[in-house]
């Protein structure tokens, strides 16, 4: 006679799976709270899978159909089985189904701990990959447990209602979420809003860094919320050049060489003092992937529940969590921004993801782009609440000048080269001297998930790497550029 085992897991294994048998009108609710691996027993992962096998063929859970499946098989003895079907049923299942869970964790985090030393005494394995594998694992040993259901409509009435009372309380105020640092953009979208992620598209020398240092310095300055920053291919002290840059209205250039008047000395300490005080963090190592982003953010938020908005910079430069060797990039970066939009509403922020376009988009007659030109992967449109597009047409009118003198000086043209010279150094001049207004600049509004789409003017202050508002004043005498929706 064969010894049935005993032990308090493998009974509350066992009362589940009596449970089942007895009342089978409740395993659609059960299935999906566990799975099979959950039972360590072999012959109760057995029935469970026959159950299963049972359920989605529509067919009756009941005895002879479980006994033909499993014995067909010779997956149990009858004799287990008997003992299975004689132990007693109960009504309070949930409690059990808990405790089956806990046991089942456990064994993973056990399982994990072993898989870590074997690794560690490996010589041949690579720290970073083991890292990256066992916060991968953590992470979905932890969400095992996190179940969706549905929400009754009395609930989300009640929540929604309460979101909207908050709204009113604040009166004329269209942000209910991060201020963006543009009016327009604000009003369009009411804000960088928590659980979104952002796609802010561009070719390069367009100024997608200054973009994301402007719309973080606004966020931290005028509304005094933290902010993650990962730069993947600026240095912090880079990055932080550029900010001071931007809050003090120092040019650029004289930071970099030090060549400061004693006003500009007095501006840098006041801002350096200021940027001290804000809760800025800067990640700029040149590796990071989706679970080490996770793990990272987790961290801070522990740390500092300040921080509200995570910006990546850029979106390509991250590698794919998938252990398959020689994965498609196209599908690495799928798996990157879906995993960028879940981690935006595990944490309950927004995270902002910078990216480069096709280089096909610089063959057209307009140059603006668009939701077509999205580098690698067409998921990243779908992934996203707010795509915005980068543009500013002086970057292409330049380079037309100088393709323009470059050819004059292969044709040996030397006084139309001149001419041609002059007339763009006059150009540049006059740009110089307006410098103040700025450089015309737009915003394309492409994918706005909660609202209308547009394009919004915007201007790009170069010396001091910072975009802003154009002046209300000036905003009257500006048309919007029509975007063709029609592919949306």
């Amino acid at each position: 006679m064969a010894e049935i085992p005993n032990s308090p897991s493998i009974n509350i294994e066992r009362v589940v799976i009596s449970s089942i048998i007895f009342d089978p009108s409740r395993f659609d609710e059960i299935k999906d709270l566990l799975e099979p691996k959950d039972f360590f027993h072999k012959p109760h992962r057995n029935i469970f899978e026959a159950c299963l096998e049972l359920f989605e063929q529509d067919l009756p859970l009941d005895e002879d159909l479980i006994r033909s499946k499993l014995f067909d098989g010779k997956k149990i003895s009858d004799e287990e089985f008997l003992y299975i079907i004689a132990t007693n049923p109960i009504a309070n299942i949930e409690a059990y189904i808990r405790e089956l869970k806990n046991a089942s964790i456990k064994r993973e985090v056990h399982s994990l701990a072993n898989f870590l030393r074997e690794k560690s005494l490996d010589i041949s394995s690579n720290s970073e990959e083991i890292l990256d594998d066992v916060e991968r694992q953590i992470y979905n040993i932890s969400t095992k447990n996190i179940q969706s259901d549905f929400r009754e409509s009395e609930e989300i009435v009640k929540s929604t209602v309460g979101m909207i009372e908050m709204l009113k309380a604040r009166g004329n105020n269209l942000l209910r979420g991060l201020d963006t640092g543009f009016r327009e953009l604000n009003r369009l979208t009411t804000g960088f809003n928590k659980g979104e992620l952002i796609i802010i598209g561009a070719r390069p020398s367009m100024g997608k860094t200054a973009l994301f240092l402007s719309i973080a310095e606004a966020i931290l300055l005028k509304q005094g919320k933290g902010v993650a920053a990962f730069s993947l291919e600026m240095p912090a002290e880079q990055l932080m050049l550029r900010l001071l840059s931007s809050m003090g209205s120092i040019p650029l250039q004289d930071l970099k060489v030090g060549n400061l008047s004693d006003s500009q000395w007095s501006e840098l300490t006041r801002c350096s003092e200021l940027m001290s005080s804000k809760d800025f963090y800067i990640d700029d190592g040149s590796s990071l992937t989706v679970n080490q982003l996770r793990s990272k953010l987790r961290k801070l938020k522990s740390k500092n529940q300040n921080v509200e908005i995570a910006i990546i910079d850029y979106l390509q430069l991250m590698r794919g969590s998938s252990s398959r060797n020689e994965i498609p990039r196209h599908e690495e970066i799928s798996d990157i921004s879906r995993g960028l939009k879940t981690l935006a509403r595990e944490l309950d922020i927004p995270i902002i993801a910078l990216s480069q376009l096709n280089r096909s988009l610089e063959s057209r007659d307009d140059k603006r782009p668009m939701l077509s030109d999205l580098r690698e992967s067409g998921s990243i449109e779908q992934d996203a609440d707010v795509i915005l597009f980068l543009y500013r047409d002086g970057v292409y009118r330049r380079k037309d000048e100088e393709h323009r003198l470059a050819k004059l000086k292969r044709e040996g043209d030397d006084k139309k080269y001149q001419d041609e010279l002059q007339k763009i150094r006059r150009i540049r001049e006059e740009e110089n001297k307006n410098n103040g207004f700025g450089e015309p600049a737009e915003l394309i509004l492409a994918k706005n998930r909660n609202g209308e789409v547009r394009s919004i003017k915007i201007q790009y202050r170069g010396i001091y790497t910072r975009f802003e508002d154009i002046a209300q004043e000036s905003e009257s005498s500006y048309t919007p550029t029509k975007i063709d929706i029609s592919h949306i």
